[in-house]
């Protein structure tokens, strides 16, 4: 298996640019990848590196509290990141953060692995949540690097757990520490001999918080456009959650909604509005003396922070199976609302079992859910409660003594 990895990877490079010839995300990746080498070039070299490497933009932010406590704790730390998808490379910037460096991460071939932990030295490297590439993992361990996954989870159907996925079990056992998310992701790395575990729960729950207090200020456009409610906001929105709220506008003619799509372009917005034919304000285009029931947020940065001024959630990605980040609506006390295919993301189930969060499959059983959830002051305080009883993930990695010690001088 070993060696029909290290073939097969470098078919999959082949087959990436074949395939960047039609599609522009995989083609900007590719061209991204182009002066990694040069890149590391640029790290100081009394710096104390500190490697992430995160998938995307979702596992960026999923790092981020780690990232930023580890930059205030280390002297001399210099934080690198790396990225595998172009979202999270064109994209992580318009966060807070402490990164001196990103780059695309190098296709997982040995030479790259090896050139890469040469020139980069790190003094620990920290990968988010799921992503492990098998030859910068066994390059780690034989250049003596110390390697831990944060918010790790894993699922029982993952090829680890396969009969035929020895070689990627044994890979998983070079990692030296595991920070998961839950009992089940234990348990399963448990099945295949790893115990150098520690349940200390997701760490979106400490970002997602600090970003509300980060979002504390007034937001004009905002605030004015939800002077009157109650408000509904669809966060990073696909096709499906848009058909919705175009019925749920019908059968609920006195709330106002925000759309948040995830796709912000010209032609996907001129779409939305098309298929909701009604009235539409757009953000860059607000005119606070013509006040519509409907605003598009088409720009980028703006919906973390626009879930304060909403009364409800239905968040996107739920009837893909790509369900987006329900925290941050959950952050400001807002019910949670989604598709039915979230089986990948245990905190829907969590807020579905503590009666904060819930399934839908349609606009009628939106407005049925909505309309039997109670004091909504309670409730609020509710989610709040629980979204604080979450936190903490992020002192149990930094804190702990193979973290500590591995940063030592």
């Amino acid at each position: 298996m070993a060696v029909l990895y290290q073939i097969s990877i470098h078919f999959f490079i082949l087959f990436l640019r074949i395939i960047s010839l039609f599609n522009q995300k995989v083609r900007i990746g590719l061209e991204g990848r182009k002066n990694w080498i040069s890149e590391l070039e640029d790290i100081p070299k009394d710096a104390q590196v500190i490697w992430f490497h995160c998938a995307s933009l979702g596992e960026f932010d999923q790092g981020l509290p780690v990232m930023h406590a580890l930059k205030n704790n280390t002297p001399n730390a210099f934080i690198l990141v790396t990225f595998f998808s172009p979202s999270g490379m064109v994209h992580y910037d318009k966060r807070t953060h402490p990164v001196d460096q990103a780059l695309y991460l190098p296709f997982d071939t040995k030479i790259n692995a090896l050139t890469f932990i040469r020139k980069a030295k790190p003094k620990l490297a920290i990968f988010v949540k799921y992503e492990f590439w098998p030859n910068f993992i066994l390059e780690c361990r034989a250049s003596n690097v110390k390697l831990i996954s944060i918010s790790t989870l894993l699922r029982k159907n993952q090829i680890y757990f396969k009969g035929y996925g020895g070689f990627f079990a044994r890979v998983l056992k070079n990692i030296d520490y595991f920070f998961v998310q839950n009992e089940e992701t234990k348990s399963l790395l448990e099945s295949i001999g790893i115990r150098n575990t520690e349940v200390s729960g997701d760490t979106r729950y400490d970002n997602v918080l600090l970003n509300k207090e980060a979002n504390a200020s007034t937001h004009s456009i905002l605030s004015k456009f939800t002077a009157q409610g109650p408000v509904l906001i669809a966060g990073s929105s696909w096709a499906s959650e848009e058909k919705i709220i175009k019925e749920f506008l019908v059968s609920n003619p006195e709330t106002k909604v925000i759309i948040a799509p995830h796709n912000v372009n010209k032609s996907n917005v001129s779409r939305i509005e098309t298929l909701l034919d009604l009235p539409v304000t757009r953000y860059t285009e607000f005119n606070e003396e013509h006040v519509e029931r409907i605003l598009i947020l088409d720009t980028m940065g703006q919906l973390s922070s626009a879930y304060q001024y909403a009364d409800y959630a239905l968040i996107g990605g739920g009837f893909s199976g790509s369900l987006h980040n329900i925290l941050e609506a959950g952050a400001y006390g807002l019910p949670v609302f989604f598709g039915p295919h979230h089986q990948k993301f245990p905190e829907a189930q969590s807020f579905i079992d503590g009666g904060i969060g819930f399934a839908v499959e349609n606009a009628e059983q939106l407005s049925e859910k909505m309309n039997t959830l109670g004091d909504q002051q309670e409730l609020k305080q509710k989610i709040e409660s629980f979204m604080k009883s979450q936190v903490g993930a992020t002192d149990k990695i930094v804190n702990h003594s193979f973290t500590t010690n591995s940063l030592k001088p």
